[in-house]
């Protein structure tokens, strides 16, 4: 039996789950409602404060399918509880970033601005401290949205390997080449 799929999923104070009879779970919280369609093979059954998937039978595909929707399932339990937040980096000499609404202008030492709307489910911060890089701090109930989005903006300037330039998630740690060794 898949390790992942067999763990129920507790459901915490203030989130309602409704499983409906063509298999769409939805997940309600306070920081919003989320839609899962689950395989068809699969049931979903809520009991007693705590979800769980179960499979018909031990093939690879019911195996595969029974700890993916478990995850997403359970992800979409703490979206909606806690949410999820991403913060980036803008590592180099005149990188910028500023929000307005539902869009980010980015300043990446291209000849032009960058706009980037977001969807309405994502909100986004920036935060420019005087001595450090300016951060994109962006939340959202949903963890496979708020990761689409980061990963949208880090290939927007990826960072480089010599000088470390670029955008990236914060603690992240870029591999430094040596660069040209000197003549002799």
């Amino acid at each position: 039996m898949s390790r992942i799929g067999k763990l129920p999923i507790a459901i915490p104070q203030g989130v309602e789950i409704k499983v409906a009879d063509n298999n769409i779970v939805t997940v309600k919280g306070k920081l919003g409602t989320l839609e899962q369609k689950i395989d068809s093979d699969l049931s979903v059954k809520v009991e007693d404060g705590k979800v769980v998937v179960i499979r018909p039978t031990d093939q690879k595909r019911h195996k595969a399918m029974h700890g993916l929707y478990r995850s997403l399932l359970a992800n979409m339990v703490k979206g909606v509880s806690e949410g999820y937040k991403i913060t980036q980096e803008l590592v180099g000499v005149g990188y910028k970033a500023q929000a307005k609404g539902n869009q980010i202008e980015f300043a990446l030492g291209f000849s032009h601005n960058i706009i980037m709307i977001l969807p309405d489910e994502v909100k986004a911060e920036t935060v420019t401290e005087r001595g450090k890089n300016p951060r994109i701090i962006l939340t959202s109930a949903d963890k496979q949205l708020v990761g689409q989005i980061a990963a949208k903006i880090r290939s927007l300037r990826k960072p480089e390997p010599y000088k470390g330039k670029g955008i990236k998630y914060l603690g992240e740690e870029i591999k430094r080449k040596a660069g040209k060794a000197a003549a002799s």
